[in-house]
């Protein structure tokens, strides 16, 4: 063999092929989302009615989201969450018990959050905390339900969007309205409200990800996430309960077989491990980033209660940043410049990069780029 060909041989063994956007894991992503997705600022006479009782509770709600599809669409968001109250019957949260208490008083609460009765109708609803902190852009389950699939529907080369529910049955006062409690049935009825809008092959479920597996966690140590050619146009939902609701959810579904949810595993050696909720990046950084390099999802928490926005302080979203959490969520994906200019973005305005962590090179295009 001549020694032109051993060189020519050797370069080609050697050559190293980049890896295409496409083909990385859709755990080598960073997406940034907003928090209480759905959220608008209570009035003012309803921020003082709150502060009669906890004097530091109002400056924590004074944020307000733009609708669902705006957030997509212009802002580039690609992770929501939205805390789902039980309403079997229809009307429990169709009166305010706040709203009253401001009537009587002749004070202003704010719009009437049924005034189209979608309160009054039986299914699952999203607000903050009932009769206080009600106000929002999407009163129902299934209307947001709806309008994330149309949005997907729309640009189905997205990168996958990620929804993370947190269910909300706290009796937080005597004074507000008792929830309902989420019970096994409830749970169905949650996993049947999300299967009557999507459809299998537009999720990205437990089952899909595990494959033959016999745990999750053993399909996403060895074989790993979807990649992103797979991922593109679908949604992935995730529990962010870290307690009873959750084990309710795991119950008779070992390693979340048959659930459409993913659950925040709490321990990396558990079977449903895949997702883990660390709010705090500051001093869960290291732990972050162990599960990122252990090949989990992570969503963390770039901001919270308004603090760094009224101080202008990004110490908290640049650790976000660095941790290599897949999902970093925020109450402010633009400024409210009542407060300062401080907002989570990526630069040049991309609504999705590769993770600083454990991707790649490749530069990474959502639909919108």
């Amino acid at each position: 063999m001549s020694v032109l060909r051993i060189i020519i041989l050797a370069l080609a063994v050697n050559l190293t092929v980049p890896i295409r956007a496409n083909d990385i894991r859709i755990n080598q992503l960073q997406v940034i989302g907003t928090h209480n997705s759905y959220h608008i600022e209570p009035s003012a006479a309803m921020l003082q009615l709150i502060g009669a009782t906890n004097k530091d509770l109002p400056q924590t709600l004074q944020y307000t989201h733009r609708p669902l599809p705006e957030q997509f669409a212009e802002l580039g968001i690609r992770s929501i969450e939205l805390d789902v109250f039980a309403d079997p019957q229809g009307g429990l949260y169709a009166s305010p018990r706040g709203r009253a208490v401001l009537a009587a008083q002749k004070l202003k609460a704010g719009p009437d959050p049924n005034s189209d009765g979608q309160l009054a109708k039986p299914g699952f609803k999203v607000l903050h905390v009932q009769d206080i902190d009600y106000q929002t852009t999407v009163p129902t389950f299934d209307e947001a339900l709806k309008q994330i699939r149309q949005f997907s529907d729309g640009h189905p080369k997205h990168v996958p969007l990620f929804v993370l529910i947190e269910l909300k049955d706290d009796a937080v006062s005597p004074l507000l309205t008792t929830p309902v409690k989420f019970d096994a049935a409830l749970l169905d009825d949650l996993d049947a409200a999300i299967g009557s809008v999507f459809t299998n092959d537009h999720l990205i479920t437990p089952d899909s990800v595990r494959g033959s597996r016999d745990t999750l966690r053993d399909a996403v140590i060895t074989d790993g996430w979807p990649t992103l050619k797979a991922s593109r146009g679908k949604v992935m939902f995730a529990l962010d309960n870290p307690g009873l609701q959750r084990d309710l959810y795991l119950d008779n579904h070992p390693s979340l077989k048959g659930r459409i949810l993913f659950v925040d595993a709490k321990q990396e050696s558990n079977p449903e491990a895949a997702f883990f909720k660390l709010n705090d990046p500051m001093s869960e950084f290291e732990r972050i980033q162990q599960l990122v390099n252990s090949g989990f999802i992570v969503r963390t928490r770039a901001d919270a209660s308004t603090v760094q926005s009224r101080k202008n302080d990004t110490t908290r979203r640049d650790r976000a940043f660095a941790s290599g959490a897949q999902i970093i969520s925020t109450d402010y994906p633009e400024a409210d410049t009542r407060f300062s200019d401080y907002a989570v973005r990526f630069p040049n305005g991309r609504t999705v990069r590769s993770n600083p962590v454990n991707g790649t090179d490749a530069p990474i295009a959502d639909v919108d780029q």
